[in-house]
């Protein structure tokens, strides 16, 4: 990470502690000392603090441990012109993430030392928040050979994934999942059969009918899913997936966490806030991979993460030219930012009384923290000082230009959303202050 404000022994105070690992909402503080926690809650006091503390009066904000992204893509090597690691970062501070998981979709793709080794010493060099090298599963990310997963793991690899692929092969598959097994190492996979999804660029049903469109059935991805569980219960290798976006898969899922299986799921915020009525106009910044859904399975997924089937929510930053997203719907490129909007997107579900906040914070803190081993994401003595600062009720307009991505394809331009952050710190450092970059 590049150098920022750092300022010691610093005291967080007169703020509302949102704690995932204690399932709480309280009113105090966290006195932050280097670059690790020493204290958190009500007795962090400005008389308390010690003399040699630098004192910040939260007013009444909420203090969350910094959000953990496991799922953007980056841009660099290869794709600067969409999103570099500097530019991303600045993203994910003003948004309250303090810690990314990197896609490896990259040209080339990052499947070899050299390149988890470029993408960290270019964190060390741009980024103001911490960056972890997602590294291929396959070489090249065909799906055909696995990558060295011994070396990319010595060389810094976080996790193994194919990106936006998924991996055709059951034969491979089931190595990759050994492999991993063998050297402890998590695989990330998108469940989505390229045949059923082929040539699809929404959800099949009623409106892509409607609007001409060619739709993907929910079945592409349960599909996979399901021989993944399977694979995973041969093997009993660890497992994440990337995407969960029905009801289908939420029954695999499920099903494979009552058995034992070292399983868990992510969603993305956009499929937890949005559905596909709000593609409308042939919206192409809302062409996403998986699409969205309908509003029942929308609202199932919500319930999903408010009863812990879900594990994690992601931003699935992927960020797109203007040039591929002014185009026809049907030839538009899949994705869109996410980084910068996560969290106020997410506060919606607060909002409407769906899930609380610390369930909120613990999807995007505590829980990808445990699923990647990492010992962030909590608010307790000897933990990271990574710390954000928040108003969960401070209303704002998203406004693309105003956005700190390279490039502005957010599904929620224009929209109303709550929840500015004002303070990010990480490692002890604040890189935003006053929710101006420092």
């Amino acid at each position: 990470m590049t150098a920022s404000a750092s300022a010691g022994k610093i005291a967080l105070i007169n703020g509302q502690l949102a704690d995932p690992e204690r399932d709480t909402l309280a009113p105090g503080g966290v006195l932050v000392d280097g670059d690790m926690l020493r204290d958190a809650g009500a007795q962090v006091t400005a008389a308390n603090a010690g003399s040699d503390a630098q004192v910040i009066d939260c007013k009444g904000k909420v203090i969350s441990p910094g959000l953990i992204d496991m799922r953007a893509f980056l841009g660099e090597p290869g794709a600067g012109h969409r999103e570099t690691i500097a530019t991303a970062s600045a993203a994910a501070a003003n948004g309250g993430i303090t810690t990314i998981l990197a896609m490896p979709d990259t040209n080339p793709p990052v499947d070899g030392s050299a390149a988890v080794q470029f993408v960290l010493q270019r964190a060390r060099e741009t980024a103001c928040v911490r960056v972890l090298p997602g590294a291929a599963l396959t070489k090249g990310l065909a799906g055909a050979e696995l990558a060295e997963f011994g070396l990319l793991r010595e060389a810094g690899a976080a996790a193994f994934t194919n990106g936006y692929k998924s991996v055709r092969s059951s034969q491979v598959m089931r190595r990759a999942l050994t492999y991993a097994r063998d050297f402890d190492a998590l695989i990330i996979h998108q469940c989505e059969d390229p045949d059923l999804a082929r040539s699809g660029v929404m959800n099949e049903g009623e409106l892509a009918t409607r609007l001409g469109l060619a739709g993907v059935p929910p079945e592409a991805e349960t599909i996979i899913l399901d021989r993944d569980m399977r694979l995973v219960a041969m093997t009993g290798a660890r497992y994440h997936a990337a995407l969960v976006t029905n009801v289908l898969s939420l029954d695999v899922i499920a099903k494979a966490k009552a058995a034992g299986l070292p399983v868990t799921c992510g969603i993305s915020i956009n499929h937890l806030t949005l559905n596909e009525a709000d593609i409308g106009d042939y919206r192409t910044y809302l062409k996403l991979s998986p699409p969205l859904r309908a509003e029942d399975e929308r609202m199932a997924l919500v319930q999903a993460l408010a009863d812990g089937l879900i594990d994690v929510i992601v931003s699935d930053h992927n960020p797109q030219d203007v040039e591929v997203k002014n185009v026809p719907f049907a030839e538009a490129e899949f994705g869109a930012t996410g980084l910068e909007t996560m969290l106020a997107a997410g506060l919606r579900l607060v909002h409407a009384g769906q899930i609380s906040l610390p369930k909120l914070i613990a999807a995007m803190s505590l829980r990808p923290a445990q699923i990647l081993q990492l010992p962030q994401g909590r608010l307790a003595a000897g933990a990271p000082a990574d710390i954000i600062v928040f108003d969960p009720d401070e209303p704002f307009v998203v406004v693309p230009e105003e956005l700190h991505s390279r490039s502005r394809n957010t599904p929620f331009d224009e929209a109303r959303l709550q929840g500015k952050v004002s303070l990010t710190m990480v490692g002890g450092s604040m890189v935003l202050r006053d929710g101006a970059l420092v």
